[in-house]
């Protein structure tokens, strides 16, 4: 009787969990694109609920160590998912979905002729990017300003937001005129109408972002589904509208396909 017990535990814990709905911590460059992909993917699993957080890639990994409830984490950068998995947190390696890319941005200039070089020729009292600390996207704007030499001279200038989406923010409300935040931002509608002038990616290290499944999700099927449906066509062509480059990578059809085969 008692083994019975536990096994109906350990059925009921298992259903449990399966029934959860999928946590997914993001880097904040994906708030429109992802939320786009969500509400594609929901259209075909009508039942699948998800939930998801936008926030710094660095502070979301630390919460992930912590043991913040997150099944999978969409980085801004390869290499925060890539300690997460050398440290245990994470139970797949991390997997490319994209390359960002950053653009000079405001709502109150044009930019759309002006260089980084040609910043301090330009009359403004705050730059914001995303704090180089813990977002990828600061630190990229960061490594544009000092390879375009213009670091020093703006320096005094600049305001950081704690990720790049509260970055475009404080441009918008006013608190800077001028702010480097991701393509993918400035592609959304409401931004987009203001302009925008792409940083040539060769001025940055790249923007090599990744996800992972993190400990948390590991008996989660949902995880690996959605994780999948990002290399759809669908998909895909949606992450390709908000400006983000696509790493070469195979569909995962393609891929069960091929594990089938190997394994006959």
């Amino acid at each position: 009787m008692r083994h019975l017990s536990l096994l109906f535990f350990v059925f009921w814990l298992g259903a449990a969990k399966a029934n959860e709905p999928l946590t997914i911590a993001a880097a904040s460059d994906l708030r429109y694109a992802l939320n786009d992909v969500i509400a594609l993917y929901q259209t075909e699993q009508p039942d699948a609920q998800l939930r998801v957080t936008y926030g710094s890639s660095g502070k979301m990994t630390t919460q992930i160590r912590h043991g913040a409830p997150f099944d999978l984490f969409f980085s801004a950068d390869i290499q925060f998912p890539e300690q997460l998995y050398a440290e245990g947190h994470a139970v797949t390696k991390p997997t490319l979905y994209a390359i960002g890319r950053i653009v000079l941005w405001s709502p109150r200039l044009d930019l759309t002729e002006v260089t980084l070089s040609q910043l301090n020729e330009l009359n403004f009292r705050r730059l914001a990017i995303a704090q180089p600390a813990h977002a990828p996207y600061g630190l990229r704007a960061k490594e544009a300003l000092q390879t375009s030499g213009v670091w020093d001279a703006v320096e005094p200038k600049l305001v950081y937001g704690e990720n790049i989406a509260q970055t475009a923010q404080m441009a918008q409300s006013g608190a800077a005129e001028v702010a480097i935040i991701a393509l993918s931002l400035a592609r959304f509608p409401e931004l987009a109408r203001h302009g925008y002038q792409l940083i040539p990616a060769e001025l940055h290290q790249p923007l090599t972002q990744a996800y992972t499944i993190t400990r948390h999700g590991a008996d989660k099927a949902a995880a690996q589904q959605f994780a999948d449906f990002m290399t759809t066509p669908a998909a895909l062509a949606i992450m390709q509208h908000y400006g983000f480059e696509l790493p070469v990578t195979q569909p995962a059809t393609q891929r069960v396909a091929e594990k089938a085969g190997n394994e006959g």
